[in-house]
């Protein structure tokens, strides 16, 4: 499924757009999934999802949400009284973290044959997996998410994971689409987002404050059913989405199964369900 030129491709840019990996009836299942759980979700509280003001105190539902399937809204979905603008159906950014453990729709997709293949034609052939998310970018008031690595907030000693972000539907520049800086994985790692001593509360540690040069991303537009394969360094983004259309994706995270994972990682889980492999 990745020949040895895509995979230095990989190595070299820090990502990789595999067109049509996934069947269109694959993304119509796990989006019809996706709304079902919204559509059973009954919220007996409001969380958030912002990359802004990070370091702040992280609500109890953000933080226990990595052994369960959670419902987080858009920053914009609400008016100044704090009820919602628009039904619960169009105001959900993102759903997360563990839908691939608990989750029969979505566990079948994350552990299917061609992903290992994937995996350990990258390296990952032992490999467990950490986090899943399924991420709406809703029509007019899909939220940003800023310039970033993802080892920054799934960091493992040695820093090597790999994101596999799923095109649901077709992901433009007008609705949203991933921004990346090509060979941005090997200028190091910025920061680490950290469980402070201080419970509830998380921080930034910093190890190179100069920001990332934006000017050099590149737009990643690709078709429903596309992957895209990313370092866990590459510096990246999506803006806004002000169009009339939704920008549904599904994303999971690999790290080595060998790999250390420290505790002051923010997200954690339980004995009962730690985490594993295909």
């Amino acid at each position: 499924m990745i020949s040895p030129e895509q995979v230095e491709q990989y190595r070299t840019q820090g990502f990789l757009v595999v067109n049509g990996f996934a069947e269109e009836q694959e993304c119509d299942a796990l989006r019809e999934r996706a709304e079902e759980l919204v559509r059973q979700f009954e919220p007996a509280q409001v969380s958030i999802f912002t990359t802004h003001e990070q370091s702040r105190i992280a609500d109890e539902y953000f933080m226990t949400s990595g052994d369960k399937v959670h419902f987080f809204f858009e920053e914009n979905a609400f008016v100044a009284d704090g009820s919602l603008k628009q039904p619960k159906e169009s105001s959900i950014n993102k759903i997360g973290h563990a839908l691939h453990d608990l989750d029969p729709v979505f566990e079948r997709f994350s552990r299917s044959d061609k992903i290992k293949r994937v995996a350990k034609a990258i390296g990952f052939e032992q490999s467990r997996l950490v986090q899943s998310m399924y991420i709406f970018k809703q029509p007019n008031i899909g939220g940003e998410v800023s310039c970033h690595q993802d080892s920054t907030f799934i960091y493992t000693e040695p820093t090597d994971i790999v994101g596999l972000w799923f095109a649901l539907e077709d992901a433009t520049i007008e609705n949203g689409c991933l921004w990346a800086i090509p060979g941005g994985h090997k200028r190091g790692l910025k920061s680490r987002w950290l469980r402070s001593r201080i419970e509830g509360r998380m921080a930034f540690e910093f190890y190179d404050p100069e920001p990332w040069p934006e000017n050099e991303l590149v737009p990643l537009e690709v078709a429903k059913g596309s992957l895209i394969l990313l370092n866990g360094l590459l510096p990246h983004r999506s803006y806004e989405n002000r169009s009339p259309r939704s920008r549904h994706a599904y994303t999971l995270h690999l790290i080595h199964a060998e790999a250390s994972y420290p505790p002051d990682n923010w997200l954690q889980r339980s004995s009962s369900l730690p985490f594993r492999g295909f």
